[in-house]
């Protein structure tokens, strides 16, 4: 059940970041125009899922979750001794505090925004293992690059309301206040 809660996790993350592709200009818009076409939101899609499949095979399984972490692994491990210690540890926490200072303070004014709104922080709860179960169709515990592509391609028909075949700011709008 924690091998599946961790690859669900990063299953999660994945299709989190991707519907963040229409969700903020910049991570989809290269041209900066504020209007994601599909053709841009499945391009970085792509790029997300390239970044994620580790091992190249073109499926998010448990051997990607094994490369993810050793990679991890290897960075933290500074000296190559195939241990991390207390100083090595340390020091890659504290390479990152100020990154992740930023980013719980955007998180925290999106969810104070959020609550006064009256909306649970833009979560809907549920966690990855249902995000797991609607993306991995055919039930083999792991998300093919078709299956992915097909979750990325609804969840852009679902925001792009008039079906142009781009979301505009307004319809980027909606979609957060669905969410």
């Amino acid at each position: 059940m924690k091998k599946l809660s961790i690859y669900a996790g990063l299953i999660a993350f994945s299709l989190t970041s991707a519907g963040a592709l229409y969700a903020a200009p910049g991570n989809a818009d290269p041209d900066g125009n504020h209007v994601v076409t599909k053709p841009e939101a499945m391009a970085a899609a792509e790029a997300r899922f390239a970044k994620i499949d580790v091992n190249g095979d073109g499926i998010l399984n448990a051997a990607d979750r094994t490369a993810m972490m050793a990679k991890h692994f290897s960075k933290m491990d500074s000296n190559g001794d195939g241990s991390i210690s207390q100083s090595e540890f340390m020091a890659i926490h504290e390479a990152g505090a100020e990154r992740r200072a930023d980013r719980r303070e955007k998180r925290m004014e999106h969810i104070g925004a959020a609550m006064h709104e009256g909306r649970n922080g833009g979560r809907r709860g549920g966690g990855a293992l249902p995000m797991l179960a609607r993306v991995d169709t055919n039930g083999d515990k792991a998300v093919s690059q078709a299956e992915f592509r097909a979750a990325i391609e609804a969840r852009f028909s679902k925001a792009d309301t008039n079906q142009d075949g781009s979301i505009s700011i307004e319809e980027r709008q909606a979609a957060r206040k669905m969410r």
